[in-house]
């Protein structure tokens, strides 16, 4: 039971520092669970991936992450403990910000809060980035991967699927 609660405090800790969206946290999620849940990057960069691929929020991640460490009780506390949280504090704040309507402080905690959420997110995605791009040939297969998602019309689940079989033929070819 000691895990259970576990999982949800730190889950709820994590949804709320989560200002610029699930990706925020990304780094320091990954760096508890391999401190203290044992999973390392590796497999937390496989339980990111099957996120992006899912339908539905790529967040819904932590149901694996709640999965592999407690079963199905821990995927659901995970569940209720990363969401719950942070979707209570919108709600309510989402009421209070509506008040102050066009109020100068209004501006500038948004202004504020802007580069702050972008930061967040990119620290996230370098995380992911770092503990992916391994070797000369998967950082070429990741700018490729970049480029076509950002400069084409094709689905990106389609980019990444035919990037992950690419790579995974190119690295049996060259071992």
């Amino acid at each position: 039971m000691s895990l259970l609660i576990h999982l949800a405090w730190t889950f709820a800790l994590l949804s709320i520092l989560a200002v610029g969206g699930g990706t925020a946290v990304l780094p320091e999620m990954q760096t508890i669970l391999a401190h203290q849940f044992g999973i390392d990057h590796t497999q937390f960069v496989h339980i990111y991936s099957i996120g992006q691929l899912a339908p539905g929020p790529n967040m819904l991640m932590v149901l694996v992450i709640g999965y592999q460490i407690a079963g199905l009780l821990g995927a659901g506390v995970v569940l209720l403990s990363f969401f719950l949280p942070s979707s209570l504090m919108c709600f309510y704040m989402g009421r209070l910000w509506n008040r102050f309507g066009e109020s100068p402080w209004r501006r500038s905690i948004q202004n504020a809060l802007e580069p702050i959420s972008i930061g967040l997110m990119s620290s996230g995605v370098y995380a992911v980035a770092k503990a992916s791009v391994v070797s000369s040939i998967t950082l070429v297969l990741a700018l490729v991967t970049l480029y076509l998602i950002l400069r084409t019309k094709i689905n990106p689940v389609l980019v990444i699927l035919g990037s992950g079989g690419f790579g995974a033929l190119l690295m049996a070819y060259l071992n």
